[in-house]
């Protein structure tokens, strides 16, 4: 059963440890993450772009896909379907297919058209009762064509979005979507502290987990990260996998070319991608 994202949230940020959010593109992606979700028992958060939407032929098919397979692999820990960085338009696709949560990313907006919209899609999304998150502040590098230098976003500005009732909030603080380049300054902490100031309660979301070292990722939860995004380390451990496997030959002998073989490597390593992120972000045993 899908849920939103909200309690899961509110616990990790009141227990110091966050949520992972893991992206998902295809079936491999989500089975990989739902059986470690389940053995581990942490809670976790499906992430969709809206690029990895239109891949899987479209929203409604992701919520079906995950239902039955949460149903199918009897995965009985809080599980939130929920929407990356959605458009405007996006979110209400999202919500008229399934989704148990939804992201707004106004950020590329003027503030007074990004809390227009944000007020409007939270009083939809509790309507039906999906959690919501929006965003302040471009995160760096480019996410379905949203593009951001990786901005540090204005805390009083976060409190205006805060305000409006949304469930989490996404502030930049210096992180990026991607790798991270070698002259890459850090997470700015300062703005992380000064936002948590102005926003009390609100759990805060850290995009662009890939990376980031595990020091900065503790003090982060700390100053009240309690969700943080995933989704280019499990793309390059899958890619890693795959192709050791084709290059060891693997593939040409025997059946090796089936498609189960030949995506199981990849898999694994989605796996363990993810039990080493949820025990990092100490969210093991907290379903």
């Amino acid at each position: 059963m899908l849920v939103s994202a909200t309690e899961m949230l509110k616990k990790a940020k009141a227990g110091h440890y966050a949520v992972g959010q893991f992206n998902i593109n295809n079936l491999e992606w989500t089975k990989s993450i739902l059986a470690t979700a389940q053995e581990l028992n942490s809670p976790v958060i499906l992430g969709v772009s809206e690029g990895a939407g239109k891949y899987m032929t479209g929203f409604k098919t992701v919520t079906e896909m995950v239902k039955a397979m949460i149903e199918e692999m009897n995965i009985t820990v809080p599980v939130a379907l929920h929407l990356d960085h959605g458009t405007y338009e996006g979110c209400y696709k999202c919500i008229k297919a399934g989704f148990s949560s939804i992201m707004f990313d106004g950020s590329h907006y003027p503030i007074e058209e990004n809390v227009a919209k944000t007020k409007e899609l939270v009083s939809i999304a509790h309507a039906m009762g999906l959690s919501i998150e929006a965003e302040v502040g471009s995160i760096g590098g480019e996410e379905d064509g949203v593009v951001g230098a990786g901005e540090c976003a204005d805390p009083d500005e976060c409190k205006m979005i805060a305000d409006l009732g949304i469930d989490f909030l996404a502030a930049g603080i210096g992180n990026i979507h991607g790798k991270y380049p070698e002259n890459w300054k850090g997470l700015s902490f300062e703005t992380l502290a000064a936002i948590q100031e102005k926003t009390g309660e609100m759990p805060l979301v850290l995009h662009g987990g890939t990376g980031i070292p595990a020091d900065m990722i503790k003090k982060a939860i700390d100053l009240g990260v309690a969700k943080i995004n995933v989704n280019t380390e499990c793309q390059l451990s899958f890619a890693a996998a795959t192709r050791e496997y084709i290059e060891a030959g693997k593939d040409q002998q025997g059946k090796g070319f089936d498609p189960r073989k030949l995506l199981a490597p990849g898999a694994a390593a989605i796996k363990e991608t993810v039990k080493e992120k949820m025990e990092l972000f100490g969210s093991v045993g907290k379903a």
